[in-house]
């Protein structure tokens, strides 16, 4: 799975817990999106980023 290209945030890893106490491994995986985004000098590149840093960036634009 590929990390986010702003923020570096990747998979995690932990366990799942039974009611028996049993663990077993599990990951938790960021929800990573594919996105254009406009540079400064007005050229386009397309960068993979989680959508926590997604909405960070629209509300910054929205005080813009």
């Amino acid at each position: 799975m590929a990390k986010c290209q702003v923020c570096g945030k990747g998979p995690q890893s932990g366990h799942n817990v039974s009611h028996s106490k049993v663990r077993t491994k599990r990951r938790w995986l960021p929800n990573i999106q594919s996105v254009t985004i406009t540079l400064e000098d007005g050229r386009r590149k397309k960068v993979r980023m989680c959508v926590s840093c997604l909405r960070t960036r629209s509300k910054l634009s929205a005080l813009d």
